[in-house]
């Protein structure tokens, strides 16, 4: 019997079908619906300074993907979060503690509250306060909708709880979707302790990420990851509930906490290596790496470096510290300073970083 190659015409149109039909295939079945280009910031010109490479490293080994840290600055004790389900506490002495067991691989940000508790945000169950006696849900849902992805916390003086939603379409595990896709799918919500109710205060946020109160409370700064800025939304005053631009932002700003001095120090994440910056800007290229995991691995960027940054009431950039290759640290989610030491979290590294403010200079 004989066969016969296909003619070169034929193989041209049975090509061109075949890719179509692929395309057809990872457009329809993708992940994320109609992606927007997203708007990256300029090339930054802050001049690297490879300070988080002398941090002292705490607990390591025994900490999975610590993403936050809060202290009780009645005591000094440390707490963070970790992958594991442990609520874990370092004690001055340097002894680190399995403190309380959650049993939850997707606790995120955490904050002391005026009790001596720990508000825990917990991306699928909502808000937890944790104490030496119990775990309590304390807000789970929103106008009758479940709370999916809550991201950071603070408490207010009066005991309010503000906090923000990262994502109402996607959740931790697939985070990165939301950065693909460009839609403002955040939240900035409000739970109230007398009324035991919660509400929205912001809807259509950029990854909703960092929450931080100024230190009169007048003002909570709101950070939007993927539109690489931070909001300052008014709380009291004539601009009661109106938002305006804190800071435009060199990369994608993840927790952000008050310092003694009133200012902010911010963890910031590069979302994308600027190589392959050029997928942000051209749709079909988003859904072909939302389609495949292993893509977005290579696409994603925040695990190569770290940097943290701290930023005035007046939006002025004050100090950075960097690790730019991530030699030491990398994927840094926040950072939270407390006695002249800035206490450092990531989920990527296994401790707490810790770093002598007046030992470095930058």
């Amino acid at each position: 019997m004989d066969f016969k190659l296909p003619s070169s015409k034929a193989f041209a149109f049975f090509s061109i079908g075949s890719l179509l039909a692929l395309v057809t295939q990872i457009v329809y079945f993708s992940p994320i619906s109609s992606p927007e280009i997203l708007q990256l910031p300029p090339p930054s010109t802050i001049p690297s300074n490879s300070l988080l490479q002398g941090v002292k490293k705490l607990g390591e080994g025994f900490l999975k993907k610590p993403e936050d840290v809060t202290v009780d600055e009645n005591t000094g004790i440390l707490y963070t979060s970790t992958r594991d389900g442990w609520v874990k506490r370092l004690h001055r002495n340097g002894s680190l503690e399995d403190w309380k067991w959650v049993g939850s691989e997707t606790m995120l940000g955490l904050s002391m509250s005026a009790d001596g508790g720990v508000i825990v945000c917990d991306s699928q169950q909502g808000l937890l306060k944790v104490n030496d006696e119990s775990i309590t849900n304390i807000a789970s849902h929103v106008n009758g909708t479940k709370i999916s992805f809550a991201d950071d916390v603070i408490e207010a003086s009066d005991g309010s709880l503000y906090f923000s939603v990262g994502s109402t379409k996607f959740q931790l595990h697939n985070w990165y979707l939301d950065v693909l896709e460009a839609k403002p799918h955040g939240q900035l919500l409000k739970y109230d302790p007398l009324l035991n109710e919660t509400t929205i205060l912001l809807n259509d946020l950029g990854f909703a990420n960092g929450v931080a109160l100024s230190q009169d409370e007048q003002y909570l700064v709101i950070c939007e990851s993927w539109k690489f800025r931070c909001l300052k939304y008014w709380l009291k005053g004539q601009n009661t509930g109106r938002t305006e631009i804190f800071i435009n932002l060199p990369r994608a700003p993840d927790n952000i906490n008050l310092a003694p001095d009133g200012s902010f120090w911010i963890a910031l994440l590069e979302v994308s290596p600027s190589s392959l910056n050029f997928i942000h800007k051209w749709r079909v290229a988003k859904h072909l790496i939302a389609s495949f995991p292993n893509l977005i691995e290579v696409v994603n960027g925040v695990h190569s470096k770290a940097m943290v940054m701290k930023v005035a009431p007046d939006g002025r950039i004050l100090r950075t510290l960097d690790d730019p290759e991530g030699k030491v640290m990398s994927f840094v989610t926040s950072a939270v300073e407390y006695e002249g030491n800035l206490y450092l979290g990531s989920l990527k590294c296994d401790f707490i970083g810790k770093l002598q403010l007046e030992a470095v200079h930058s």
